[in-house]
């Protein structure tokens, strides 16, 4: 496990009243989520105390085109998982769900998160002769709920808990149960709807408007939700924390704009920011544009607080995937060649604000103010919507060591001076925090100032100091 940079997922379940094609439910959802993992797919169903999946590497809709998703039995329970990792973690044996036999029966669970304690936990198990076929800390979570079940899978799940240390959000099923947890500090987004008669559970509310689900409620923080023929009961972990952290993270970049998250419009915080940078950084440009496609609400808000027309600056390509979240720096940066181009007509000669959502390694900006310069902008002004990362993300984002971070050991001046910019200015901490005005609890910000829910001392990430 050392070394590896974890995932960033998306999660989807369906409990129904009913015996039908509940999988052809978990594609749709799992469809809404794609842009939380683009390496590996699966779904789960249950059904006549049975339980049948499905997963492979690539896209819910590469995954699921060649007939797999009718090979699926009808069920009245699904679960389903997108995901996608760096190097030495990208293989069909790490997709989810995780499915296996306990002590609980047939039993499938798929988690949005990463917990630090991992390895620890593994050891432990390990000592007391479990078995692990994969590399993952959900499988690690899996089986530590079967050990400590005695055969009741909500007691495992009780029991298990207080012992994750991290970011979690998980659906877990059973022959006749859908379980809904999320962490103590509510780092991960899941939330509840229904349809008819029946439950969903869901990484965000854009997958519940894809099948058509009404939004019920956010799990809480610390919060097990099971649905069953009785119904829906919550049971709340014990010695929560007083304040809810979930990562701001979510609302700058990972979330899609049409998700509520915690009662907070994710399109109304990205434009709230825009509107932010506009009164605090202003300067003289001809234009105003996006970074496509998280970066374009901001750049609206922007606009209409400071006057400056908005004008797309780069044309995208839709079939390309999100360059973040591509496993390697190296894939990262050919797919940017195809992903988008400067349009001259817009730009050349004219003055240019660039908005985005955030800069990370700092190799996409760097290759996007090069491509409009190229294309005759007269001069280029990036406008940020959080502030500079500082800090490696230990909590399940593909930022885990300082090494990949340009705002690690530069200043703004000297990242304007890396980028080839001519002026770039960020948000501050709290400025960021209040885009996300009418949110109860606080937020995880440990990449930006470096205070995490948990400690990071002991976790295997680079060791890097600042000079």
């Amino acid at each position: 496990m050392d070394g590896e940079i974890h995932e960033e997922c998306g999660v989807f379940g369906v409990y129904s009243t009913e015996n039908r094609d509940v999988a052809r439910t978990v594609y749709y959802g799992l469809y809404a989520l794609q842009h939380r993992g683009q390496e590996s797919s699966g779904i789960a169903v249950a059904y006549a105390d049975k339980i049948c999946y499905d997963k492979g590497m690539g896209l819910v809709s590469d995954v699921f085109s060649d007939g797999s998703l009718e090979k699926l039995p009808e069920g009245d329970i699904a679960i389903g998982h997108v995901r996608y990792s760096t190097t030495g973690a990208s293989q069909l044996l790490n997709a989810q769900p995780v499915v296996f036999i306990g002590k609980c029966g047939k039993m499938a669970l798929a988690h949005n998160g990463n917990l630090i304690n991992t390895q620890q936990l593994r050891a432990a198990m390990i000592e007391r002769n479990a078995v692990f076929q994969t590399t993952i800390d959900s499988e690690v979570m899996a089986v530590l709920i079967n050990a400590l079940s005695d055969g009741d899978i909500l007691k495992g799940v009780m029991r298990a808990c207080p012992h994750f240390k991290g970011s979690y959000a998980l659906v877990i099923m059973t022959a006749d149960k859908l379980i809904a947890v999320r962490d103590p500090f509510g780092i991960r987004p899941l939330c509840i709807g229904t349809i008819d008669n029946d439950y969903i559970v869901a990484s965000e509310t854009c997958a519940l408007d894809s099948v058509g689900a009404n939004f019920m409620r956010d799990v809480q923080a610390g919060e097990i939700v099971v649905i069953d023929s009785t119904g829906i009961h919550s049971y709340m972990m014990d010695n929560l924390p007083l304040q809810s952290r979930t990562c701001i993270f979510e609302y700058v970049y990972f979330a899609r704009p049409d998700t509520i998250l915690d009662g907070v419009s994710v399109y109304e915080a990205r434009k709230e920011a825009g509107k932010i940078l506009a009164r605090h950084y202003p300067v003289e440009a001809d234009l105003v544009s996006g970074v496509p496609d998280s970066g374009n609400v901001a750049a609206r808000g922007y606009a209409e607080e400071s006057g400056i027309p908005f004008v797309e600056a780069l044309a995208k390509n839709r079939y390309v995937g999100r360059t973040f979240i591509q496993p390697n720096q190296k894939q990262r940066e050919s797919s940017l060649n195809v992903k988008m181009n400067a349009l001259r007509a817009n730009v050349y000669g004219k003055r240019v604000i660039l908005i985005d959502d955030s800069i990370v390694r700092g190799t996409t900006m760097r290759k996007i103010v090069k491509m409009l310069r190229g294309a005759g902008a007269k001069e280029v002004h990036i406008r940020v919507c959080s502030p500079i990362i500082k800090h490696p993300c230990h909590l399940g984002i593909d930022i885990q060591t300082y090494s990949q971070l340009i705002g690690a050991y530069k200043d703004e001046e000297a990242i304007c001076e890396s980028l080839g910019a001519d002026s770039v200015k960020y948000l501050s901490v709290d400025q960021l925090v209040d885009t996300c005005k009418g949110k109860s609890g606080g937020f995880c910000l440990g990449c930006f100032n470096g205070e995490y829910p948990y400690p990071s001392d002991g976790y295997h990430a680079d060791k890097f100091k600042l000079e």
